[in-house]
């Protein structure tokens, strides 16, 4: 009774007399829809790999692998906390750094062993490392400490002279088991060292200091190069982020840049003009940059107060950040406008609330900047005296795709339908493979509509599967294409509501009173 996967023998040939149990798979995939919450951040900071995403799901994981925030331009933490704080938690970091970053490290004095930080970064200089007596007689412990993180400890680290420092290396580098794997802080070089062991505590800060490289970085340097290993922006792809910020990269001849990427990878990138711009000169920026496209989010450089909880300081930060999170926190379908933002103080147009300033833009300035696709954090909003995304555009100029929605939207239909429908591919052309390609098409989008996702204002169903010999005659077919055509129809956003009231005393007002009812007229 042989069991096998259908499609693996040929059963129009078989020979010997028996039970032949065939498993099929389903036949129509369920497609489960990506992700649409991963924000792409790339900044500097002050410790971590660079150019390598990393996953962050909170303050404390971005602390754990970056270090702290920082109080200067470009930082990576900055727009990672200011997203948080709309509610994104969904985040894939990368560095970026000028090429001048160093590790720091330490010597140990007369015995010529040397830690050096696994990272680059000034926070590196704030390692410690202890030796003392271990658990067992006759052994020795080591712990390797930095502010804010556990503190990772080697016990039993036994031997004497050079073999004891050998030992003690390859317990950093390599660890002690699975219970123990090999320091995420330092690494070590025994090298020639043969000293008999003694206990010490040193700190880095007393070694060569390890930097940044954060005093030459550029927007240019948060676009990176697109070459492996890729660096920057390019660290991104494949990663599937829905959102992306290069921290607060304000120079308008990498938007462009930006932008192609966006487009190639299906994510909405959040670009900001310059600190203090007007409007006038972002206008006019904009358009000498050639940025006309539905897959970024040009914002206005009116910069955000805000107070920063690590520096205990109210800064200047880009609004990147704040609509970032609050996209993030929000299904495709939604848009930015009229969403409370947090966290937000004050910005430069309105003041802060320390500065006892108060001013909000006129109708014109809003028109100037949203007719341009140039988009503004701003208070009040039609929904009462809060912070908030003010048009919900793109940077498109074309009104069927310059909203939130349209971008963030078509990307996860796209992105959902690229995840699912390739196995496909391969497959013998017939009529049930059209059948099953259009069903499992029609499925998601039944799940959209039931959801919410999509919707019309009368009711009929907004989309539409077109799979068979209409689309896919057999001049096609015979050389393996096969198309599939769908129609979806995204709902509206609400942007210019009117509500229409007459009053006055000579009105006639006409009222109907329904049959049944107190009062009804006979008829």
């Amino acid at each position: 009774m042989p069991i096998v996967q259908q499609g693996s023998i040929n059963t129009t040939a078989l020979v010997v007399p028996d039970l032949y149990v065939q498993i099929v798979p389903p036949q129509n995939l369920v497609l489960n829809g990506v992700p649409t919450d991963i924000v792409g951040v790339v900044g500097s900071a002050s410790w971590g790999p660079v150019g390598q995403p990393v996953i962050v799901g909170s303050m404390q994981d971005y602390a754990a692998a970056f270090g702290p925030i920082v109080a200067r331009k470009y930082d990576m933490g900055t727009q990672v906390a200011t997203a948080v704080r709309q509610g994104a938690q969904n985040f894939r970091c990368v560095r970026a750094t000028d090429g001048t970053d160093t590790a720091a490290s330490f010597t140990v004095p007369g015995v010529g062993l040397v830690f050096t930080a696994a990272h680059t970064g000034s926070l590196g200089n704030q390692i410690s490392v202890t030796l003392a007596s271990g658990s067992k007689a006759g052994t020795w412990r080591l712990t390797v400490a930095l502010p804010g993180l556990v503190p990772e400890v080697f016990d039993n680290i036994g031997g004497s002279g050079a073999a004891f420092w050998q030992a003690l290396a390859a317990a950093l580098n390599s660890g002690q088991g699975p219970q123990r794997g090999p320091s995420l802080l330092v690494t070590a070089n025994a090298g020639s060292a043969s000293a008999a062991a003694a206990a010490f505590t040193y700190d880095f800060a007393g070694g060569t200091a390890g930097s940044d490289g954060a005093g030459g970085v550029s927007a240019t340097t948060l676009i990176g190069a697109d070459v492996v290993p890729r660096t920057g922006m390019y660290a991104l792809r494949g990663q599937g982020c829905s959102i992306g910020l290069l921290a607060d990269a304000d120079d308008p001849t990498q938007y462009t840049t930006q932008a192609g990427f966006a487009l190639s990878e299906g994510c909405y990138m959040i670009l900001t003009g310059p600190a203090g711009d007007t409007i006038a000169n972002a206008v006019a920026a904009k358009q000498a940059a050639g940025l006309d496209s539905y897959a970024c989010k040009l914002m206005f450089g009116d910069w955000i107060w805000w107070n920063d909880p690590v520096n205990a300081v109210l800064r200047l930060v880009s609004p990147q950040g704040f609509t970032a999170g609050r996209l993030a926190n929000l299904s495709p379908e939604q848009s930015s406008l009229n969403k409370p933002l947090y966290g937000v103080v004050g910005s430069q147009k309105s003041g802060s609330a320390a500065s006892g300033q108060s001013s909000s833009y006129a109708a014109a300035d809003l028109a100037a900047l949203l007719q341009a696709g140039i988009d503004v954090i701003a208070n009040p909003q039609p929904a009462g005296a809060f912070w908030g995304v003010r048009g919900g555009h793109n940077a498109s100029s074309d009104a069927a795709t310059d909203g939130d929605n349209y971008t963030r939207l078509t990307n996860y239909i796209a992105a959902t339908l690229a995840a699912g429908m390739g196995q496909y591919v391969g497959q013998v052309i017939n009529a049930d493979l059209f059948r099953r390609i259009r069903a499992t098409q029609l499925s998601f989008l039944q799940n959209m509509l039931s959801q919410g996702l999509l919707g019309s204002t009368g009711g009929s169903l907004p989309y539409s599967v077109i799979c068979d010999i209409t689309n896919n005659p057999s001049s096609r077919t015979a050389l393996g294409y096969v198309q599939s055509d769908a129609q979806v129809q995204y709902q509206a956003i609400n942007e210019k509501f009117i509500v229409n009231i007459e009053g006055g005393q000579t009105v006639q007002v006409q009222t109907q009173v329904l049959p049944g009812t107190p009062g009804a007229l006979a008829a």
